[in-house]
């Protein structure tokens, strides 16, 4: 991978003037991917201001940054003029302490999360250690879009072990909030397996395939069909009505009641879902994801919107 000689003085000059700097897919306030967003999250735990650059505004860049860092992927932070690394380094780093050492900052208090275990889910958990061989504690971790993991490690510094009856269970400091009063279940059988309920976890997106989208259009239902993808993509290829959100759309339609109904695409659905979760936090109920987003549309509604 190469890089023209003016995008390496770019970045070299954007990443030596700003203490940190993320290299992103999106802006602070509006990631376009669940990777930015998650390291966007950590970083708006300790700072208030720092530099973010949309790789998707400039392709030079977005490409640029790969070959200056030789590092293959987005996003990619910078503290001090050094790299540090991608999504998967920052969070390990965030929950390990080292993050807050590098920006000089120190770790906001948290309280220990209180969680709940069914006898079911606890026989269940202490028979798959036995199974294993695995020796340790049960880790619980929740992602920034709520989803749950359970794994057997041993905890770390900035870790929280918690008490559920006879059992101990790990809950790192980024997954602690959300983690707060979650009910883990063991459900027997081929189509059972582990159940967890947690009341922290934000109202979901709905779905509304392309098929449902022309005939609402077609009925007249007021439907405001909001595209989240690039400017370079909007010129390819766009849905006719499509409203391009914006910083400043999207602060207009924050004001709208939260009753309207709202559908996002992108180019097959994955920035879109993002951006609807958005919107569904803030407590939009009727905010609709485009399955197969502005892809499935040419092929099956509109054949006449380039497909790229």
């Amino acid at each position: 991978m190469t890089i023209s000689d003016a995008v390496r003085e770019e970045l070299a000059h954007t990443v030596a003037n700003h203490p940190v700097v993320l290299f992103m897919k999106g802006k602070r306030r509006l990631p376009q991917c669940g990777f930015s967003a998650q390291v966007v999250k950590i970083l708006d735990e300790f700072l208030d201001d720092y530099q973010t650059v949309n790789v998707l505004e400039n392709p030079d860049v977005r490409e640029g940054i790969k070959a200056f860092s030789a590092w293959p992927t987005i996003p990619q932070l910078y503290i001090d003029g050094k790299f540090v690394g991608g999504c998967d380094i920052v969070t390990q780093m965030y929950q390990q302490g080292e993050l807050t050492k590098l920006l000089g900052v120190e770790l906001p208090e948290v309280a220990s999360p209180r969680v709940l275990a069914t006898p079911e889910a606890l026989n269940a958990l202490e028979q798959a250690k036995k199974q294993e061989g695995l020796e340790g504690e049960v880790r619980i971790s929740i992602d920034a879009q709520f989803r749950p993991s359970l794994g057997i490690d041993s905890p770390g510094p900035n870790d929280f072990v918690v008490e559920a009856g006879p059992m101990r269970f790990i809950v790192d400091r980024m997954s602690a909030t959300r983690a707060n009063g979650i009910r883990v279940d063991y459900v027997p059988g081929q189509a059972g397996g582990f159940r967890i309920e947690n009341p922290n976890e934000p109202p979901k997106v709905r779905s509304m395939s392309v098929d449902e989208l022309a005939k609402r259009r077609e009925q007249g239902d007021q439907i405001r069909l909001l595209d989240v993808r690039t400017d370079e993509e909007r010129k390819t290829a766009s849905i006719n009505g499509a409203l391009h959100l914006d910083e400043a759309l999207e602060a207009e339609l924050s004001e709208l009641p939260p009753e309207t109904p709202l559908v996002f695409h992108c180019h097959h659905g994955q920035r879109s879902r993002a951006a609807a979760q958005r919107f569904a936090e803030r407590g939009f109920w009727r905010a609709y994801n485009l399955e197969g987003g502005i892809d499935a549309w040419a092929q099956q509604i509109d054949t006449k919107v380039p497909r790229y």
